[in-house]
């Protein structure tokens, strides 16, 4: 791969509207959270044939950098960085018009397009197409991005962010606003920004969440008092923990259809119908439950070995009052349930979780923030127990972003090659359909392959 360029995208000037030199905005309870957990990293492919080196640099560059200065215009404190001065009892997020923006490489690779979104292939295959994210100490990047180009075949445009500032919502609608202005961009305008529909507005109003001063607190004293074993930095930095990566594991994409979640409904439902289960179980659950199996029995686990397994739900319309759908920043608490492996071997297993996790669902109800203040990070990770997360959901509209030249072929989420999880999404091509994203030691995966493809085909002849 050829580093063509590295350039600092400033948000677009508009003399017309009233842009704040500089300014400050908290951090929430949400985000504190994740504070120094590790960067959020993804990648968005796009089969484009017409992509020849002069194409890309005349067309699809320049309105990839105008749309994306542009974008910034209307995501503001995206465009700051991260810090923690020492009269500040919390870190917060800076803006100077003077000097901020974010950072966009541009890259070239003779590799096959193909092959690294479509094959089963090395997971480190995909980290030289991901966008470099800066952190000291002091100072913390929020957002960066990479543009690779490869000739006649397509293009990737990747993301990493700072996990203290965003969340899945809130990348996902800065992904899709950067789409919508690229591909509505008038060649012949390049003065006036585009306006954002009103469905992609974003919102960073922090006094609309109330009653979470204590938890923030909780949180960072949390993070001020954790003791990384080796590391002598700073309680107060702002460099995310490392996690080791996984070595020799591949990467793969597996598809649920429509017909596929139905299915596995009627069965989860037709052995629920003794307990008090009247409403369907959603698509996330199913999708969730029957990954989860397969991915047990994949690892070769046994009946006595634990298994920690959870969700990260959304919490914008579960606050009182509630938040915009829209709101940019990290809104999402954890749940989670430990058990011993043999209640997932049991040939109803995909019940058994889809049950749990309804019942964790279900226990929001009695309000996000109770079930935050039980909440630390890193407090769960038991010697010897398996803990397996999903990261992303099926409702966040990641095949939205159609910048001009189609909507992505894939898109993959990078990180969950760092620990034991997968990804979820919505199908590309297929209303109701989700779209798994996995990392395993190879041999796993050939046992997972199996175990997924062989399950839905029972399900689709025995229902």
């Amino acid at each position: 791969m050829t580093i063509i360029e590295v350039c600092h995208v400033p948000p677009f000037s508009n003399s017309s509207r009233s842009t704040p030199t500089e300014f400050s905005l908290p951090l929430n309870f949400s985000d504190i959270f994740n504070l120094k957990f590790p960067p959020v990293q993804s990648i968005f492919f796009y089969k484009l044939g017409e992509s020849t080196t002069t194409f890309f640099k005349a067309v699809i560059l320049p309105k990839i950098k105008h749309s994306l200065s542009i974008t910034l215009f209307h995501f503001l404190p995206l465009a700051g960085y991260l810090s923690w001065p020492q009269n500040s009892a919390k870190p917060v997020i800076i803006y100077n018009t003077a000097n901020d923006g974010v950072l966009l490489t541009v890259a070239e690779s003779d590799e096959d397009l193909d092959h690294l979104y479509s094959d089963i292939r090395y997971a480190s295959e995909s980290h030289p197409y991901l966008a470099p994210l800066s952190a000291s100490e002091t100072k913390a990047s929020i957002l960066s991005f990479q543009i690779t180009l490869f000739p006649n075949k397509g293009f990737t445009i990747s993301y990493t962010l700072n996990h203290a500032v965003l969340d899945g919502r809130s990348i996902s609608l800065f992904m899709n606003s950067w789409a919508c202005i690229c591909r509505n961009l008038d060649a012949n305008v390049k003065i006036s920004p585009s306006s954002l529909p009103e469905e992609l507005n974003p919102s960073f109003d922090r006094t609309v969440i109330q009653g979470s001063e204590a938890l923030e607190m909780k949180y960072l004293n949390y993070w001020l008092e954790l003791k990384v074993p080796g590391s002598d930095v700073s309680p107060r930095s702002l460099k995310p923990i490392p996690f080791p990566v996984l070595a020799d594991v591949v990467r793969a994409t597996f598809q649920f259809s429509r017909e596929d979640i139905k299915k596995i409904g009627e069965r989860v439902h037709s052995k629920s119908e003794r307990g008090n289960q009247t409403k369907p179980f959603s698509t996330y659950v199913l999708a969730y439950a029957y990954t989860l199996v397969c991915m047990v029995k994949a690892k070769g686990l046994k009946n006595n070995n634990k298994v920690k397994f959870g969700l990260t739900t959304d919490c914008r319309t579960r606050l009182n009052p509630p938040l915009s759908r829209n709101y940019i920043g990290n809104c999402v608490t954890s749940c989670d349930v430990l058990v011993e492996a043999e209640h997932l071997l049991k040939e109803n297993g995909v019940v058994y979780v889809a049950k749990r996790l309804n019942e964790m669902i279900k226990g929001l109800e009695n309000g996000v923030l109770e079930i935050a203040k039980e909440k630390v990070p890193f407090m769960d990770m038991e010697p010897g127990v398996r803990v397996i997360l999903v990261a992303g959901s099926n409702r966040f509209g990641k095949y939205g972003a159609d910048f001009g030249w189609g909507k992505p072929m894939n898109v993959e989420i990078t990180t969950i090659d760092v620990g034991e999880s997968f990804s979820m999404m919505e199908s590309r091509d297929e209303s109701g359909g989700v779209e798994i994203g996995l990392v395993l030691k190879k041999h796993e995966m050939e046992i997972f392959d199996s175990l997924f493809v062989h399950g839905l085909k029972m399900l689709r002849s025995s229902l």
